[in-house]
């Protein structure tokens, strides 16, 4: 599973293919619709593109002339379980060390 949220994370770390996943939350793509408002020459987007779903962040079907692009959500449910269960160890430890300095301040008044 790490290898896979490495992956993951690895894919998302760059603002284009973030704004990507973003758009593509809004439901299905053509490649030429999700290059449009990205200023790079359309083989450097295609290269981001190919990360992505190598990543199993996305897939693509084409029809015709056409490259969809759908986006996938298995890897993102990986990383939401993932982020879920830091979220929650994290809240845990704040929660003691507010107990902790709760008890420390009733100590010094007392």
């Amino acid at each position: 599973m790490t290898n896979q949220l490495d992956i993951v994370f690895g894919a998302l770390a760059d603002p284009t293919r973030r704004a990507v996943v973003e758009q593509l939350t809004l439901g299905p793509a053509a490649v030429s619709a999700l290059h449009d408002g990205h200023d790079m020459a359309l083989p450097t987007f295609l290269k981001h593109l190919k990360v992505l779903e190598e990543s199993g962040l996305v897939s693509s079907t084409k029809k015709g002339r056409v490259r969809t692009v759908h986006i996938e959500a298995a890897p993102l449910r990986v990383m939401d379980d993932w982020l879920k269960r830091q979220k929650d160890m994290w809240e845990g430890r704040l929660d003691r060390l507010a107990r902790l300095a709760e008890a420390l301040n009733e100590e010094d008044s007392t």
